[in-house]
């Protein structure tokens, strides 16, 4: 049996999650690791549904449970929160429409203790609301890997990476005061991931896929396919998030600047790809930003030697015409 000694705090944002939160509770409750040194913190973010009610249920329940109530700010906000309130050796999260294995805490807390990291992360599948395995979103492995903190941030700028916090188990000290999730924003464990990485002695990285993510439809990164003018904040602040990694990275890895610069190009590209074509218009200034840069750095772009051949494509084109390309993409797709 592993050395299991050290407590762990598991911090659980909920809103109006009614449905599944008993669910996601279950599954962080059953975990075999030992009840008195597992913390596991629900904050309620304002709910509006009987998610309140659903919290307090679970918290008489389970005794290692506790219920925070807040007014609603978001799920950074409830984060944060649950940061302050925790008081394990380690933190986790679990976002409440989620799920996760049995084994999942103490499999990371011995790889933790057995190699003295800060950080250790394990492996994620995607479930549909049908209850089906989607396609992997990162390439599997099949042994434990250890990196260090650059090694990790590179593969996040390849997007090979997992900047999530949910599949770590991160070594509490590392959130101080000047380390928590952007409130307001979406994009946050990206945000609080590339921060706290510089902080991080070696991450431990695990191919066992024991935390579960479930797609549910409208959540808030998740577009609703019925509705075409939906545009999620989100690829606004994958964009912005480029321009504060590139900030970093010039500072503190100028080895991995081409990397960053080709990071921001692609998150570009993906807000170019996903804006409706309704809100490209002249008085969005954002947007305008946008194509501004794709101009600008035209030349650069073309050079980036870690862009494919198609992505320069794309990033050609609409940095030329890019309403006049997305009209044609729609008309080609039907939409």
């Amino acid at each position: 049996m592993p050395d299991l000694s050290k407590s762990i705090s598991v911090i659980i944002p909920a809103y109006n999650i009614e449905d599944l939160l008993e669910k996601c509770v279950d599954s962080v409750a059953a975990q075999d690791y030992p009840r008195e040194l597992l913390q596991i913190i629900i904050v309620d973010d304002g709910s509006t549904d009987k998610t309140p009610q659903k919290a307090d249920e679970l918290a008489e329940k389970y005794q290692n449970v506790q219920v925070i109530h807040k007014k609603n700010g978001g799920s950074s906000s409830a984060r944060n929160v649950g940061i302050e309130a925790a008081t394990g050796d380690y933190l986790g999260f679990v976002d409440s429409d989620d799920y996760i294995s049995g084994i999942m805490y103490s499999t990371m807390m011995e790889a933790a203790i057995r190699n003295d990291a800060d950080m250790v992360q394990i492996a994620r599948d995607e479930i549909s609301e049908s209850g089906d395995r989607l396609p992997d979103v990162l390439e599997p492995f099949d042994e434990e890997k250890e990196v260090t903190p650059t090694e990790h941030l590179r593969t996040l700028l390849m997007h090979t990476g997992d900047a999530s916090f949910c599949t770590k188990l991160t070594r509490r000290e590392l959130f101080t005061e000047d380390m928590r999730f952007p409130e307001g924003e979406l994009n946050e464990d990206f945000y609080l991931m590339i921060h706290v990485l510089e902080k991080v002695n070696k991450l431990i990285l695990l191919p066992q896929a024991c935390y579960h993510v479930f797609y549910r439809t409208g959540s808030n990164s998740r577009k609703k396919a019925q509705d075409k003018d939906y545009f999620p904040s989100v690829f606004t602040d994958i964009v912005r998030n480029s321009d504060v990694v590139l900030d970093l990275v010039r500072k503190n890895h100028p080895e991995l600047v081409q990397v960053a610069k080709r990071f921001g190009y692609v998150q570009r590209l993906d807000y170019m790809l996903h804006i409706p074509i309704s809100k490209m218009t002249s008085d969005n200034s954002f947007y305008k930003k946008v194509v501004s840069d794709l101009r600008s750095g035209f030349g650069e772009m073309l050079g980036n030697k870690y862009l494919t051949g198609k992505q320069k494509a794309y990033l050609a084109v609409l940095s030329i015409a890019p309403k006049k390309v997305r009209t044609l993409h729609a008309r080609i797709r039907g939409l």
